[in-house]
């Protein structure tokens, strides 16, 4: 019973081995065309992923190229602009020299009031026993000399008025972008509330706007009528901001500290050089103190040079000298920075 039961057992054993084998050999092409399938779909998997990304790295390096071309173009830009603006702070026209003095007249009027100063300085040196030859010479000096520097005299002023309080006006629009307000309201606050010649210029900018021009359009015409290197960084900041993003309020705290820095490096120069600025205008003053010296104690010894033709001509040949000396002190003790 027991050897039956054995051989019944075996012979259900290999009845099913023999039905998997055959299953097995029925579906051995269904099964391996499913693993064949399944491996070709992941090739197109991966390759469509890879594939993506390399045109994801294809689209981001030619998006890093376009923004480096974009800022190198700006750049270029900018410096054509600043070689322009560089050559009309050296000469600017008449009409842009008035304006960055802050004189509202017009060229017309300039002329007017040169040649009216040029007639009244010539009548008061004849009046006072000026030779008459000489009378061409002051006439001269008084319709382009003195209006001029009296012009250069109230540009740089202005100037000195405008990089005085400029970095506090930058300080103002920091703290307004950092609270939340626009670059706009933070140019039309320092318009209305600040010092002239600052709020001037801002007004400019403010005005430029409203014609429809942008804010890095605006800013960029401030050299023309302040020209000076921080006006000029400004519009530089304004403009890269815009062009290339970033933080403004943190841009714009980097300028302010700069010019804080710029203006405390003047001031120390200005220091070390003043011991050589008092030396030049002592040995510029010294002929004249030599002279009333002489005068007040040998009157007759000292007035042949004020009334013989030899002494006109040697006191005119040591105004030439003198003028020369002191023009080359001043240039020696003067640092641009």
């Amino acid at each position: 019973m027991f050897g039956f039961s054995g051989s019944m057992l075996a012979f259900v054993l290999l009845a099913a081995v023999a039905a998997a084998a055959l299953v097995y050999v029925l579906l051995f092409d269904s099964i391996s065309g499913g693993k064949a399938r399944d491996r070709r779909l992941n090739t197109v998997k991966q390759s469509a992923t890879t594939v993506s990304r390399k045109k994801a790295d294809r689209d981001r390096v030619a998006e890093v190229q376009r923004r480096r071309k974009s800022l190198q173009d700006n750049l270029q830009d900018l410096e054509s602009r600043q070689k322009q603006r560089e050559k009309n702070q050296k000469s600017p026209p008449l009409r842009i020299f008035l304006a960055q003095a802050g004189l509202n007249i017009s060229v017309r009027q300039f002329y007017i009031y040169s040649m009216a100063a040029a007639v009244a300085i010539t009548l008061i040196a004849i009046f006072l026993g000026a030779p008459v030859l000489l009378a061409p010479g002051i006439f001269l000096a008084g319709a382009f000399g003195l209006p001029r520097w009296f012009i250069g005299y109230m540009r740089n002023r202005r100037i000195k008025a405008f990089l005085n309080e400029f970095p506090n006006a930058l300080d103002v629009i920091i703290r307004s972008v950092r609270s939340g307000l626009p670059l706009n309201d933070g140019l039309r606050l320092i318009a209305s509330e600040a010092r002239e010649p600052v709020r001037a210029e801002f007004r400019r900018i403010v005005e430029s706007q409203q014609m429809g021009l942008s804010v890095p359009e605006a800013t960029a015409k401030m050299p023309d009528s302040m020209p000076c290197p921080e006006a000029n960084f400004f519009a530089i900041v304004i403009q890269i901001q815009s062009q290339a993003g970033g933080n403004l309020s943190e841009a714009l705290g980097n300028l302010s500290r700069v010019l804080r820095d710029r203006k405390k490096m003047k001031a120390k120069v200005n220091a070390l050089s003043m011991e050589a600025k008092a030396s030049a205008a002592i040995i510029g003053a010294l002929p004249f103190i030599v002279t009333l010296l002489i005068y007040l104690s040998s009157p007759q010894y000292i007035l042949i040079l004020f009334t013989s033709q030899t002494g006109h001509l040697l006191l005119g040949i040591s105004a030439v000298l003198m003028t020369i000396g002191i023009l080359i002190m001043k240039k020696m003790i003067n640092f641009n920075m």
